[in-house]
């Protein structure tokens, strides 16, 4: 997300809210907002249009039943990141990955959950394990169980490496087929996730390969197509298919603008969930920031190696930066965490808040229950 069109925003909302505010005033000088004596505060559990809208997906025999909990914010005991991975370690542990840390590694957090609601009580950061070599843009992270293992794609070299408990690399990596050697840094290897009983790995580029088109914008208003490959336990490439998003819903040209998969979930079953992710911003004489989100479930297992595969969508949602909403949530990295008292799975996501940019942007959680 770039940094200058959050300045125009964030001059604009801060200047607005102080007016409806007492305490202190923001003036703006050139780029530099100076504070005037003042407390400014936002609601930032504001809801504004942020919400689930269940779909007619099924899972296994019945129906999968989604209910999302509010977004939630620890900002005393979560330090600013760029959040843009998270995967489940067992019992109330995670390891998260933020694509702009000093060094390639990431760090492991402690979430607790209500165990009947699925609502988060509380996170606690313990520590970022750093295998001491350079970023290479951190998207996904993937616990490995079979070997105590994790692995981490990077979108910078568009590979996807074996890292011990401690944050070394172990040495070994994915196989990755020749065809992701040419994805682009900005739109590479974005999602990555592993699931223990179908013993698959996944991944895909955030938006269209070169060699398969250009990628989709407002003015380019195609759909992208990707390729979903997965990989065994011998880190070998197994079946691909083609995953073809929607078109975008932006139709007026953005200052900024980004659309693509940004992250995977395997389910139990064989099943995939695909969250669609678009971005954009506008510099009008009224700035915003939006992210619309989709939520897809897809059956790899219902085709053939090298097909389309047909989606239905669960679940779509709107975050905004504006003079009236700052929930902007730019949500990057999801995973199943535990299992509930009612025997429903908990979904757990984490945006990317770049750096809690300005002090204005929040790291972002929020869980969904599936229940089937």
């Amino acid at each position: 997300m770039n940094r200058n069109i959050l300045s125009v925003l964030l001059m604009a909302v801060w200047t607005s809210t102080a007016h409806a505010n007492t305490g202190t005033t923001y003036t703006a000088h050139g780029s530099t907002l100076v504070p005037v004596s003042f407390s400014l505060s936002f609601n930032a559990d504001s809801s504004c249009n942020f919400g689930f809208i269940p779909g007619d997906s099924s899972f296994n025999s019945g129906g999968l039943y989604f209910r999302a909990n509010r977004q939630q914010r620890f900002h005393k005991s979560v330090p600013p990141g760029n959040y843009s991975g998270i995967t489940y370690l067992g019992s109330n542990r995670y390891a998260l990955v933020s694509d702009k840390a000093e060094e390639d590694g990431f760090y492991v957090f402690r979430i607790d959950v209500d165990s009947l609601s699925g609502k988060i009580l509380n996170v606690v950061n313990e520590g970022y394990r750093s295998a001491g070599l350079p970023n290479r843009d951190m998207e996904a992270i993937a616990w490995f169980p079979v070997a105590g293992t994790l692995f981490i794609s990077g979108e910078k070299d568009n590979e996807i490496y074996e890292y011990a408990p401690d944050g070394s690399r172990t040495g070994r990596k994915l196989n990755m087929p020749e065809e992701f050697a040419l994805a682009t840094a900005e739109y590479g290897l974005e999602s990555l996730t592993y699931n223990a009983v179908t013993h698959r790995f996944w991944t895909t580029t955030e938006s269209t390969l070169p060699a398969d088109g250009r990628p989709a914008s407002p003015s380019n208003r195609v759909c992208n197509r990707l390729r979903l490959q997965s990989f065994g336990d011998d880190m070998q490439p197994s079946q691909q298919y083609i995953y073809e998003m929607d078109k975008p819903r932006a139709r007026k040209p953005s200052q900024h603008y980004a659309m693509g998969v940004s992250e995977l979930c395997a389910l139990d079953d064989g099943r995939l969930l695909v969250l669609e992710r678009e971005f954009y911003s506008s510099s009008a004489i009224i700035p915003y920031a939006g992210v619309f989100c989709r939520l897809y479930v897809v059956n790899p297992m219902a085709s053939l190696p090298g097909e389309m595969l047909d989606k239905e969508l669960v679940a779509e949602f709107d975050t905004k930066l504006n003079l009236i909403c700052q929930n902007l949530a730019n949500y990057e990295g999801m995973c199943l965490g535990p299992t509930l008292s009612d025997g429903s799975r908990l979904l757990i996501m984490v945006s990317d808040s770049q750096n809690r940019y300005k002090g204005i942007l929040r790291d972002w959680f929020m869980t969904v229950v599936l229940r089937p």
